[in-house]
């Protein structure tokens, strides 16, 4: 503390000023300035950048450290800090509320992970985050996900007795219909209203009970929502059609039980895939990258959970979903990526080079394939990638799915 009188005002912060009440007591303290002019500095520090920008507070604050006996050096570090200060400072109380704010959310999350992996589901759209990459972090956690069903969803998302074998926290989630893409918020309440005590039991009852419109039928088939009460989301289908494709399936039907079960083919695993992006945004099934790997799709890309493996400054592929991008203003060009696989995320920095050799990959790609370098720090043991080449393998499985971009 250069001066004494400044040991009460920062003693707490170790010397460095972190909250707009401390730096209004510091410059009036330790600058000679009024109660007015403390409170422009602080109002005027987001623009401290900016030319022409209270060049008059910034010579008096400098003019009168100095009078004071503050070393140039230190005044200089000072200024350095009310720059930064303007972008990421608070008031004190502000800061304390969020600290608790966080604290409180990471407690939640590590106890309980389906409270408040179903707490975010029924606040969307919100946040950084998509509900399929909520539930991918739930599921990695321990937390069981059961889908959506005409018999056992309501509206909204809700917690429910999971199994103990694969949930140790004997709470799962039940997705709530308002997954259904071409679902109303009506026809989805009237669906939760109308549900016998022993559920529906046939797609016809529910259709009759719900008074369910074609395009509401449909929707629920696509995302395979009848659960039991059909074999598959095709079986589904076919079973809320028009009456004239009932016709066509009658003699099928007429057939002995045994018989009947194949009359369609049962939908393949990439089929199921596919129509639940479609429909809900997610599945619970494989994960797309789990299935390309074992496609061959992906030669000897590294997953996430490999990377961990990988030691500084080796050069490896690695592929996923393009769940965010983000370019922030400050970055210098640089656009920072992240892909999802089947264990996890991958961190990729593209800089502004390759950003521009390769543009339309970079910003138009589902499925991203990239070739780079591993680079790790030894202390956090956060891990990037810095991308050298970019692959888009959209089409390999066309998912309709976007990311969060931020620029």
């Amino acid at each position: 503390y250069p001066l004494p009188a400044l040991k009460p005002i920062l003693q707490r912060t170790l010397g460095i000023p972190l909250f707009q009440e401390q730096m209004i007591a510091f410059a009036m303290v330790a600058a000679d300035f009024t109660a007015t002019e403390a409170d422009q500095l602080r109002r005027s520090m987001a623009s401290w950048r900016k030319k022409g920008h209270m060049q008059q507070l910034q010579q008096r604050l400098e003019t009168n450290l100095l009078k004071n006996g503050f070393q140039r050096d230190y005044i200089q570090r000072i200024q350095r800090q009310l720059e930064g200060f303007g972008e990421y400072g608070f008031p004190e109380s502000h800061a304390a509320s969020f600290a608790l704010l966080v604290y409180v959310t990471a407690w939640l999350k590590c106890h309980h992970p389906a409270v408040f992996c179903c707490a975010l589901l029924n606040s969307q759209p919100m946040g950084f985050y998509s509900p399929a990459q909520l539930l991918q972090d739930a599921r990695q956690h321990g937390v069981e996900i059961l889908p959506v069903d005409v018999n056992h969803s309501d509206w909204q998302h809700r917690l429910a007795a999971g199994s103990a074998a694969k949930n140790n926290q004997k709470a799962a989630i039940r997705l709530g219909l308002r997954l259904v893409k071409g679902l109303t918020k009506d026809a989805g309440q009237q669906l939760q209203q109308q549900r016998p005590l022993a559920g529906y039991s046939s797609i016809a009852d529910c259709v009759q009970r719900a008074r369910l419109t074609q395009q509401q039928r449909q929707a629920l088939a696509s995302a395979n929502a009848f659960g039991q009460l059909a074999s598959d989301r095709y079986q589904a289908r076919w079973q809320v059609a028009e009456p004239l494709q009932d016709d066509l399936l009658a003699p099928l039907q007429q057939q002995p039980t045994s018989e009947n079960e194949s009359w369609l083919p049962a939908p393949s695993e990439t089929d199921n895939l596919t129509e639940d992006y479609h429909s809900l945004g997610l599945s619970l099934g494989r994960h797309p990258l789990e299935i390309m790997r074992l496609q061959g799709t992906l030669g000897d890309s590294v997953t996430a959970l490999g990377l961990k493996h990988c030691a500084h400054g080796d050069e490896v592929y690695v592929a996923g979903l393009v769940t965010c991008r983000q370019r922030p203003g400050t970055s210098a060009g640089v656009t920072f990526v992240t892909l999802e696989d089947e264990t996890g995320n991958i961190n990729v920095i593209v800089w502004l080079a390759t950003a521009q050799r390769q543009l339309k990959t970079l910003v138009q790609s589902r499925i991203l394939q990239v070739y780079g370098k591993v680079e790790k720090d030894p202390d956090s043991g956060v891990i990037h990638l810095i991308a050298y080449r970019l692959l888009d393998l959209s089409r390999a499985l066309p998912l309709p799915m976007n990311s969060r971009d931020y620029h």
